[in-house]
């Protein structure tokens, strides 16, 4: 779920077309999940082909990138890699709290509960080996490139924008902005509404701008403070202190300044790892990457992998593929071996 600022932060509402001609680099594990989360059946059953392999993520990807390269969008997909070992705890959490939804979402169906088996239903995804590899081979398929993390990949995507590859990241979570991104998007890959929790109801989402530096001057404080109230509040990589939330970590912040100061006035315990997962959001391990390439949409393989192979309709992949306009002449290599 990331570091928890919405309180905070305030962003700009802006159109697919505002981002015409943009590269954005998007955190493609945050991407998954959603799609695997929301792309479901009334009763929670997530999309299946003939072979009985969930494809909740593929329809995803593929609607949500047509969608992209329809707005002239150039978007380059960022995979995690090995997590810090401060995020083991976390991890290991959230792999029991899915089993647990899982459990739970059975139960409702047996008791004949839709509502809350959708609801357990979502909280139940797992994002497999293969899903990850079929989405790689899919976005080969469509002509857009994606890059491998070492480590975190909202911080690979911050770098790249950081360094000019990119003009903007693209997440759900807020933690690209503690690793200094300078321009983060949101709702671009939802499904244009979200349901409301415990209800039927869905409201629309729309994309957002988030400005690191408008952030940071509305709230008064600078990206280390910012670090330092993530920290307090809660990140993937230590729970936080309990009872300080977005309010009062910028509060405790603008008055004593660093977590330090803030321990020393005795507002706080002394929190492990301080350093550590400074660190994590200051110095993140990430490699440079070259220029993105992006190549032909290659519409025979994409039928025969998501018609053929995942049992999607042929009518309705043409339909989409129709919408993509040509963003690279039939010579441009789709090669990526010099991003890996």
């Amino acid at each position: 779920m990331g570091v928890d600022i919405s309180d905070l932060v305030e962003g700009r509402t802006i159109s697919l077309g505002e981002l015409s001609g943009k590269v954005v680099a998007i955190d493609a594990f945050n991407s998954l999940y959603q799609f695997l989360s929301i792309i479901r059946q009334p009763d929670g059953t997530p999309l299946r082909d003939k072979d009985g392999e969930v494809t909740s993520h593929l329809s995803g990807l593929f609607y949500r990138c047509v969608n992209f390269l329809e707005a002239g969008i150039k978007p380059v997909f960022v995979y995690d890699g090995k997590p810090p070992e401060l995020k083991r705890e976390t991890i290991e959490e959230r792999a029991a709290a899915r089993i647990d939804a899982e459990v739970q979402w059975k139960e409702a169906l047996a008791e004949g509960d839709a509502r809350k088996a959708w609801s357990k239903a979502t909280r139940s995804s797992r994002l497999t080996g293969m899903m990850i590899e079929d989405s790689r081979t899919l976005l080969g398929y469509l002509g857009i490139p994606w890059v491998q993390a070492p480590s975190e990949g909202e911080s690979q995507a911050s770098h790249m924008v950081l360094t000019g590859q990119a003009h903007a990241a693209a997440s759900q979570d807020f933690d690209a902005l503690l690793f200094g991104c300078p321009r983060l998007l949101r709702n671009l890959a939802v499904s244009g509404k979200r349901r409301l929790p415990k209800s039927n109801k869905f409201v629309n989402v729309d994309p957002e701008e988030v400005l690191l530096d408008k952030v940071l001057g509305t709230i008064g404080v600078t990206r280390n403070q910012l670090v330092d109230m993530g920290i307090m509040i809660g990140t993937d990589f230590n729970k936080g202190i309990r009872g300080i939330g977005p309010k009062k970590s910028l509060a405790l912040i603008k008055q004593y300044g660093s977590i330090e100061e803030i321990a020393k006035a005795g507002k706080i315990a002394q929190i492990d790892n301080l350093e550590a997962l400074r660190e994590i959001f200051l110095e993140p391990e990430v490699k440079e990457t070259s220029k993105p390439i992006w190549g032909e949409v290659q519409r025979p393989a994409i039928l025969g992998f998501m018609c053929d192979k995942h049992s999607f309709s042929v009518d309705r992949m043409n339909s989409a593929l129709d919408r993509i306009p040509r963003i690279a002449s039939p010579s441009v290599s789709t090669s990526l071996d010099k991003w890996l």
